[in-house]
């Protein structure tokens, strides 16, 4: 009996929900830390990109109309479904990165923990950053958070899954919608990550994983006048100026590169990162000597 052939696993991006080829039929090669083949990854296009953008758009009225509690279930599902393929994630961080099993299986359980970390601040994080404010008058002054809308984020490139995880959770946490350039030099971790989403609970097109070259890529996100905020965290300084320049054109937000140990236990900084407050006055009356009236 001869020896089976194994099959081997074919990488698409994942937009809208869907799993599409790079419109340009391109692709390049992935390898591990030794130079050794791992697979295809889609080189993504312009219109790839400006596709993911269509997509993130349709997604964003529902996604940041559902309840706070609900996306809190729905990162929480993510983290079961991450917790089930922990075996295959572990060893596509192992390639990706050139780390030991043992190694990569801390980086997966912290990517993990990560994703239930961000699920438990959906239903919060109101609390931190909104709340009644005092005026010299007779009005309600309250102020509450809410998504800024599109965000394009430019993934961390050496760590392909922690980082990652750590630059997306937060930013759909809180109700924005994501357009995300994995690692040039290792995307697979997420392009499997899309997977996931596929098969969570997630609405196709919160999340959309496009790979290929980040320059190429964020270029066009940075211009775009209908992605609100960029996070620049895998650009290089000079990269990072270059899509700074062309945000400022519809006066994006920008997240500006910084180095992290993505290993810490993050705080609120990047929740609040793509989030505007609204503040509405309400008129309670006229206040009298004995105090106001309703």
């Amino acid at each position: 009996m001869s020896d089976r052939l194994s099959v081997f696993k074919t990488y698409k991006l994942y937009v809208g929900g869907k799993f599409p080829r790079s419109e340009s039929g391109r692709v390049y090669e992935v390898t591990d830390s030794k130079g050794k083949w791992l697979a295809n990854a889609p080189l993504s296009s312009r219109k790839d990109a400006r596709d993911a953008v269509v997509a993130a758009r349709k997604a964003f009225g529902g996604w940041s109309g559902a309840t706070a509690y609900n996306r809190g279930q729905v990162l929480y599902r993510v983290a079961e479904m991450l917790e089930g393929r922990r075996e295959q994630f572990t060893r596509e961080v192992a390639d990706a990165e050139g780390l030991s099993k043992s190694k990569a299986a801390a980086v997966v359980d912290a990517t993990i923990d990560r994703w239930v970390w961000y699920a438990g601040w959906t239903d919060k994080i109101a609390q931190v950053t909104g709340g009644t404010n005092p005026v010299a008058g007779p009005y309600f002054n309250l102020s509450s958070p809410e998504p800024t809308g599109v965000v394009a984020v430019v993934a961390p490139q050496e760590s392909s899954f922690l980082g990652l995880v750590s630059v997306v959770a937060p930013v759909i946490a809180t109700g924005n919608t994501a357009v995300v350039i994995a690692s040039e030099k290792a995307p697979l971790p997420a392009l499997s990550l899309g997977e996931v989403l596929a098969t969570s609970d997630v609405p196709g097109g919160v999340v959309n994983v496009l790979s290929g070259r980040t320059a190429e890529l964020a270029a066009p996100l940075a211009a775009h006048q209908d992605v609100n905020a960029i996070d620049l965290a895998g650009a290089d300084q000079a990269l990072a100026k270059e899509l700074e320049i062309a945000a400022a054109d519809n006066l994006k937000r920008v997240l500006r590169p910084q180095p992290v140990d993505y290993f810490e236990t993050p705080g609120t900084e990047r929740l609040t990162a793509f989030l505007e407050t609204k503040t509405v006055w309400h008129p309670t009356g006229s206040l009298g000597a004995g105090g106001s009236s309703y």
